[in-house]
């Protein structure tokens, strides 16, 4: 049997600063072509050196208080998936308090 693989691109468009004006991401197994974004966040896991690496993305154009969101939604999915992996509910909980916080001071409250 051969392993199934799936490919997810980000390509970002840069001014003669190197900072990004626009960013495109595709998920061909989702059916997403070319779909453009203001923000991504990436981190994977280097197993060798025991740390995270990351890319860490935003256009020019992205709006604070959008970014404010974006920061605690992802803060909120990090403990979800912390939860799911670890199964630790006390540090997941302990962590979903801290987002709401977090909400609370940005004044994003849902």
């Amino acid at each position: 049997m051969k392993n199934k693989k799936s490919k997810i691109e980000i390509s970002v468009e840069l001014d003669d600063n190197k900072i990004p004006e626009k960013i495109f991401w595709s998920a061909n197994d989702a059916g997403i072509e070319n779909s453009e974004t203001k923000a991504a966040f990436l981190s994977v896991w280097d197993s060798a050196k025991k740390e995270s690496l990351r890319i860490d993305l935003w256009t020019k154009d992205m709006p604070l208080d959008e970014m404010k969101i974006f920061f605690h939604q992802i803060l909120t999915s990090m403990a979800t998936t912390f939860n799911r992996a670890t199964q630790d509910e006390k540090m997941s909980q302990t962590m979903l308090d801290f987002c709401d916080y977090f909400a609370e001071k940005l004044e994003i409250k849902k």
